[in-house]
């Protein structure tokens, strides 16, 4: 009996060395630092004591348990991890173009934890990403949201397990390439991209009630039950308030064509992304949605978002709304805290103001701000060190911090931080459609002169 429970034991012993393998946490104590905290005040010489991963205390004077690393921040800023709420990076592939509502895919099966696009991100102080479906589809795959534990080749390692479920829409052009001009198949138009989640929200309904009717029979031991369908059951937890949309859009009729929707089948958790007309419609988003997540100042690269403004996020934020700027790009994940400064230049925003965009406000979006996005106890420790104000032109990241485990670090990590190097590939490919984001990604083949486009390397 003792040899059994010693092998349980041992076997017990593994499996939570693996668990913690996996996910590991860390503890530091970083001093001395002018605390940005985000949701409180700006703590000046103040110290941030870290745990088994979770931010223990913050005050001043604060000793370090024992083994506890201990870090000098004395005239340097302490911030919490940057969030990136719509990004592409770590995905193998982006776009299932195969049909107009693909919601059974999952982005977390291609996720790459050794794409060196996530250390460089890390280099930038971003430590959550939303690694999300492209913009294909009308209702496109379910998206991860990844922590940036570089080192890993374990894709679970990376995913973030606690963050609620997310699904990649999409309005305008293109859904309306990809399968109207594309495919010859509905939506064609903008229209047909309304009448498409209508009716997968519907089918839903009625698949639903067909669960719902066997379930309420079932005790006679005489029902069949219905065929399981995943892209429906999909489409349910959306509908029952278990999944979080988040909607390529521009247009602000588009945009308000969606509030529409939503209110109709009861949905509140929505978000809209790119939303470049938002402006038009910030009293809506702000009532009706989780906010908008935008660009500080990217527009007409294409006829529908030709017309826009720098002044969009401020706007959004002074009408109400959630509002967070997001990267869309491998490059621009590492400047979001300059993106974010842009928003003093046009509009005026606080200090507090700007620096929620990249911080709390995606981190609301995303569903975890009970977790991460501010620098409070018993938060995560996802930390980011920057030798001057982040939203200085001269900020630059000194150390970045998932769980308390430092990743980043500008004076002590190598040249070279790849973990797996390709042969053939000198340069990561530029792609001219949609400016530099990989929205529309794997669907080259479908698009009018795509291939002259996107195999156009600088």
């Amino acid at each position: 009996m003792k040899k059994i429970q010693l092998i349980v034991a041992v076997l017990l012993g593994m499996i939570s060395h693996i668990t913690m393998a996996q996910t590991p946490k860390g503890s530091v104590l970083i001093q001395n630092a002018t605390v940005i905290t985000i949701t409180g005040e700006t703590l000046e010489d103040s110290d941030v004591l870290v745990q088994d991963g979770l931010i223990k205390k913050i005050g001043q004077d604060l000793k370090a348990p024992k083994d506890v690393e201990v870090i000098d921040a004395t005239g340097k800023y302490l911030m919490p991890g940057i969030i990136d709420a719509h990004s592409h990076v770590g995905l193998d592939v982006v776009n299932e173009a195969t049909s107009p509502i693909t919601a059974e895919v999952q982005m977390k099966d291609v996720v790459n934890p050794t794409s060196i696009g996530l250390y460089r991100a890390l280099a930038g102080g971003v430590t959550v990403s939303h690694a999300m479906h492209g913009s294909a589809n009308v209702i496109g795959g379910q998206n991860a949201t990844l922590k940036h534990r570089w080192g890993t080749k374990n894709p679970a390692d990376i995913i973030m397990a606690d963050a609620p479920r997310t699904i990649k829409f999409a309005l305008g052009e293109n859904p309306t390439r990809v399968h109207g001009r594309g495919n010859g198949i509905q939506p064609r138009t903008r229209m047909g991209v309304e009448a498409v989640i209508r009716n997968g929200f519907n089918e839903a309904l009625q698949y639903k009630k067909a669960w719902a009717d066997y379930n309420a029979s079932a005790k006679n031991g005489n029902s069949t039950p219905p065929e399981y369908d995943e892209r429906l059951q999909t489409l349910v937890d959306i509908l029952d308030g278990k999944i979080i949309i988040h909607c390529h859009s521009y247009r602000a009729d588009e945009i308000y064509m969606l509030i529409n929707v939503a209110k109709d089948f009861g949905i509140s958790k929505l978000v809209f992304q790119h939303t470049n007309e938002g402006f038009k419609v910030a009293p809506e988003i702000a009532e009706y949605t989780m906010g908008a997540s935008v660009f500080a100042d990217w527009w007409a690269y294409k006829f529908e978002v030709y017309y826009s403004t720098a002044f969009n996020a401020a706007i959004l934020t002074k009408n109400g709304a959630i509002t967070s700027i997001n990267s869309d790009s491998a490059e621009l994940i590492r400047h979001l805290y300059h993106e974010a400064a842009k928003t003093q230049r046009y509009g005026g925003l606080t200090d507090e103001e700007a620096l929620a965009l990249i911080t709390i406000n995606p981190a609301r979006q995303l569903g975890i701000d009970d977790k991460v996005g501010s620098i409070e106890e018993g938060k995560q420790g996802d930390l980011v060190i920057f030798n001057e104000h982040p939203l200085s032109v001269y900020a630059i990241p000194q150390m970045t911090f998932v769980d308390g485990v430092k990743y980043f670090d500008i004076n002590e990590d190598a040249d070279d931080q790849r973990l797996m190097i390709s042969p053939t590939e000198m340069v990561e490919p530029i792609y001219l459609s949609e400016e530099n984001h990989r929205c529309m990604q794997d669907t080259e083949h479908l698009l009018i002169r795509g291939q002259a486009l996107f195999n156009h390397k600088h």
